[in-house]
């Protein structure tokens, strides 16, 4: 039975809750993410950021708001007041399926990964499921060829 563990990325890119929305904003760009886990200093998972956070967090356009005027606004937002916490973790022994009907049926979009004293190990997203589902499917090809 396939694991969380051979699926998910450990490559992680995070920041801590006094980091500024500026950065996140800046990480999610760099990195092309739309998620980016929340840790204290000994790297225990505390919350979560997503793209449609910042989203929300951000001043409409239609207010006339110009990017560098966007930008001052966001270096004096800690992500810590907008992350969200409470969010569902699983374990790297968790079942692939498991997690699947996890992401599917409560809509999420990613789960963080923790051992088992919180410590972020991984996170696990709809794109890798994404990239799973085209390597089955180009498997399927080839033995059909």
């Amino acid at each position: 039975m396939l694991k969380v563990t051979d699926l998910m990325t450990n490559k992680l890119f995070t920041l801590n809750e006094n980091d500024t929305l500026r950065m996140a904003r800046s990480l999610m760009d760099l990195q092309r993410i739309r998620h980016i886990p929340i840790v204290n200093e000994k790297s225990v998972f505390i919350g979560l950021i997503t793209h449609r956070d910042i989203l929300g967090a951000t001043i409409s356009h239609l207010a006339g708001i110009d990017p560098t005027t966007q930008g001052e606004i966001d270096s004096g937002i800690p992500v810590g007041e907008i992350m969200r916490t409470g969010i569902k973790t699983v374990t790297s022994e968790t079942l692939l399926k498991e997690a699947a009907y996890l992401l599917l049926n409560h809509k999420y979009g990613c789960l963080p990964v923790v051992n088992e004293v919180g410590e972020l190990t991984g996170i696990l997203t709809e794109a890798d499921f994404l990239k799973l589902t085209i390597s089955l499917m180009e498997a399927l090809e080839q033995t059909e060829e």
